[in-house]
């Protein structure tokens, strides 16, 4: 039997990622960002174990909004991507094509029927809708923007017989 893998899961950093998530991404061995990264210096501190890292763009990852030098980075993000692992495979977008404010998670289902679960972001909000497959699921904010009550993350842990989600919130910390 394999060893199960985790997997870190954010989105919505707006070109700064909290320390505090930075570091559990080490622990982890694969890291997501959904979009709204807005920075080269947020993909570049993700950093987990096996060096795997998924992005892709949010409706604010536009040329005009990442500086000038780092514009070969946002136009190289793809609107979709995803992820195979034990038992599964994790289809990763922003969401905001599937709903303006909250994605539709109906929506986003019909969109990805074959995944195991759905990674968006883009509210802000944190959300662990397990009751039926595809799993529909989104980290919050991973930066200092709309965190709703601090900065948060999803962990993933998936082997071939289980597959296990743990939200993760940390105290908004004070300028």
């Amino acid at each position: 039997m394999l060893k199960p893998v985790t997997v870190a899961i954010v989105s919505d950093t707006h070109g700064y990622l909290d320390s505090r998530i930075e570091r559990l991404i080490h622990d982890c061995d694969y890291a997501i960002h959904a979009g709204d990264i807005l920075g080269a210096s947020v993909l570049n501190a993700m950093q987990p174990r096996r060096g795997v890292v998924i992005a892709v763009s949010g409706n604010n990852d536009v040329l005009e909004k990442w500086p000038e030098h780092e514009r070969d980075v946002v136009s190289g993000l793809k609107t979709m991507s995803e992820l195979e692992l034990p038992a599964g495979r994790i289809v990763v977008e922003h969401g905001h094509r599937h709903g303006h404010h909250a994605p539709r998670h109906d929506l986003l289902r019909r969109a990805h029927p074959s995944a195991r679960a759905i990674i968006y972001g883009h509210s802000h909000k944190m959300v662990c809708d397990t009751g039926v497959e595809p799993w529909v699921l989104n980290p919050g904010a991973a930066g200092r923007v709309r965190t709703h009550g601090g900065p948060s993350c999803l962990v993933l842990t998936a082997s071939s017989q289980e597959w296990t989600i743990e939200a993760v919130r940390f105290a908004t910390v004070k300028p």
